[in-house]
């Protein structure tokens, strides 16, 4: 076989794969992601039109009034996503966690028990929205409180939103603190 034939083969080649993969198979995927546009387009929410965030990221909440995500070690930033890389007998990491619990209990003197160890310790991300239902209930006195509203409706709001584990074991029951907080923001227009 020639350098020439060889060459014109190699070129066919590059331009049937190129067509196939890099035209044909990501317009395809596109198609196919757009079956669930949700989850394909960031799982966005949306109020009133416009994008308040995503129920796939965390957002940091101020105000006695809103649910609290777990703590992040690179404050909910996208771009600063990860863990803080600190050991478990770190010093830093035991001095944040006892700030933080102290910061809760003070926030949160209705609280019943003691502070849910996912709400001092950052998710490995930093970015996760899911909370257990029992972290939730552990706040649900103070919002309850401060937007006038009864502990049972603010309970009540929370089952409605707790995502249950697959199968009723795989996994763990979650909520979804953005999307939470969302719901109450909706619920005081």
């Amino acid at each position: 076989m020639s350098i020439l034939r060889q060459s014109v083969t190699a070129v066919r080649a590059l331009f049937v794969l190129t067509v196939i993969l890099g035209i044909a198979y990501p317009f395809a995927m596109l198609g196919v992601g757009q079956a669930v546009p949700t989850q394909a387009n960031g799982s966005l929410i949306r109020i009133d039109g416009n994008v308040v965030g995503s129920a796939l990221l965390a957002q940091p909440a101020t105000g006695p009034e809103w649910f609290q995500a777990r703590p992040s070690s690179g404050d909910w930033a996208g771009d600063a996503s990860g863990g803080s890389n600190l050991s478990p007998t770190s010093h830093d990491l035991l001095a944040a966690r006892h700030e933080r619990e102290h910061a809760l209990l003070a926030q949160n003197p209705d609280a019943p028990g003691p502070v849910p160890a996912e709400a001092l310790l950052a998710s490995g991300s930093g970015l996760d929205p899911h909370i257990t239902p029992a972290y939730a209930a552990w706040q649900a006195p103070r919002v309850a409180a401060a937007r006038g509203l009864s502990l049972t409706h603010v309970q009540h709001l929370i089952d409605t939103h707790t995502d249950r584990a697959f199968l009723g074991f795989l996994g763990t029951d979650t909520v979804n603190v953005t999307e939470l907080n969302v719901a109450l923001r909706e619920m005081s227009r």
